[in-house]
């Protein structure tokens, strides 16, 4: 890539981490894009086509998947999701920073396709505070709790593995600060 392209940051983490927060005030900091997803499955309320998601048969979903083009995808549900490869290389070659917020399989597509992507996993302060956050939402209990929190554990030795980079999100401008840094880093690397 030429000295003046852009990143492409790959964000993930597990749920209650808050992702969403950081990625929203990372954003107030740092001028970023985001990709839009496709996704087979019917838009929900409130939802337009554009903007939450490209909403696509799934014809057009496997012959995207078909011809390459889609940098990442996966079926979640029973739906077919993926990230549209095109916009994310025009906009990096045209030298804006590019995030997708997307899952650790997908995020290990994207390596492979594009191993200069800056990989930053989200890291629930401990276990306790995390088990915390997913009863505070007031959807996940019991058995159902058990089972997420099992999922965090792979994620996360996964993500200690795969990753370039792990942040702790214990106080959020503290996390936003860490991952502008990062950003810095990369830019000097990648150049």
């Amino acid at each position: 890539m030429p000295d003046d392209s852009g990143l492409l940051i790959v964000m993930s983490g597990p749920s209650g981490v808050g992702k969403s927060t950081v990625i929203g005030r990372l954003a107030e900091r740092h001028p970023l894009e985001f990709s839009v997803s496709v996704t087979t499955r019917e838009p929900r309320p409130g939802e337009v086509d554009g903007t939450h998601y490209r909403f696509i048969d799934e014809s057009t979903y496997a012959a995207m998947a078909e011809a390459g083009d889609l940098l990442e995808w996966a079926r979640y549900g029973g739906h077919g999701y993926g990230t549209p490869a095109a916009p994310v290389w025009e906009a990096v070659a045209a030298g804006r920073d590019v995030l997708l917020d997307i899952e650790n399989d997908g995020a290990m597509q994207v390596k492979g396709r594009f191993p200069a992507a800056v990989t930053i996993f989200l890291l629930p302060p401990g276990d306790d505070e995390l088990r915390a956050r997913l009863e505070g939402r007031g959807d996940t209990t019991g058995v159902d709790l058990e089972r997420r929190l099992a999922v965090v554990a792979e994620q996360v030795a996964h993500a200690r593995a795969n990753y370039d980079w792990l942040v702790v999100n214990d106080d959020l401008e503290r996390a936003v600060d860490e991952i502008l840094r990062i950003l810095t880093v990369s830019r000097r690397i990648d150049a």
